[in-house]
């Protein structure tokens, strides 16, 4: 379900003022991570998001939030202008950096590669879907794909919506459909070529714990660099 519009403003306005005390802090770390998930549907995408963002004490930016800031101009604004004079500049080398495409040939693309690129200028979020494991660099995201066998995932759409086996199938295929046409148009990528990412998570037999886990110590351990333009 779509947040509604004060529900969306309210959320917005309570995460700017998160981000205002960390500015205030004295010494803010100047490299701050992301994690960006991908997922097909019925692979438990959104249940690993939520226990990651929680374990991890990150901010959580799912599908629904990134769409509907994306869609809108004002809140959108709000996003960017959060950003600080430092902040705001390395904002400005990721989007320079992403090229022409990014700029210029879909409003869409522009308005949501805005609203990636703030969040993940202030950093320590999950980021779920969207294509910003596309968007942002890298040097300061860990990008992750969850799958899973199809029959694995009608079985966990199934359980959780208590669908018949075929609306459930189709429930699948359709989203998946969606997902992959997205990334395809925007990206000219392939949502579910492993190489686009830095772990591929398959849920068949790997839960959805034991799957926090290991991306909690991947993130945890991994050497960030500070993003550098070439």
């Amino acid at each position: 379900m779509m947040p509604s519009q004060s529900s969306l403003e309210n959320t917005i306005e309570e995460q700017i003022r998160r981000w205002e005390i960390e500015k205030r802090k004295k010494y803010k770390n100047p490299i701050r991570p992301v994690i960006t998930l991908s997922r097909l549907p019925g692979a438990l995408g959104g249940d690993l998001a939520r226990k990651l963002a929680h374990d991890l004490n990150l901010d959580l930016f799912d599908q629904e939030i990134v769409e509907r800031i994306s869609a809108d101009d004002t809140v959108g604004r709000q996003i960017v202008e959060s950003l600080d004079e430092q902040d705001r500049s390395v904002f400005d080398e990721w989007i320079s950096a992403l090229g022409e495409d990014h700029r210029s040939s879909y409003e869409y693309l522009q308005r949501l590669t805005n609203v990636v690129a703030a969040i993940g200028t202030h950093g320590y979020a999950v980021i779920v879907g969207r294509g910003a494991g596309f968007i942002l660099p890298k040097e300061v995201s860990l990008r992750v794909l969850v799958t899973a066998p199809l029959g694995t995932r009608i079985r966990n759409v199934m359980r959780r919506y208590g669908a018949a086996e075929a609306e459930a199938a189709r429930q699948i295929m359709r989203t998946e459909s969606e997902r992959k046409a997205f990334i395809r148009k925007y990206f000219h990528a392939d949502l579910t070529d492993p190489v686009n990412y830095d772990l591929v998570v398959n849920t068949e037999n790997i839960d959805v714990d034991l799957a926090a886990a290991t991306i909690k110590e991947i993130f945890n351990s991994r050497r960030w660099y500070a993003y550098s333009p070439q």
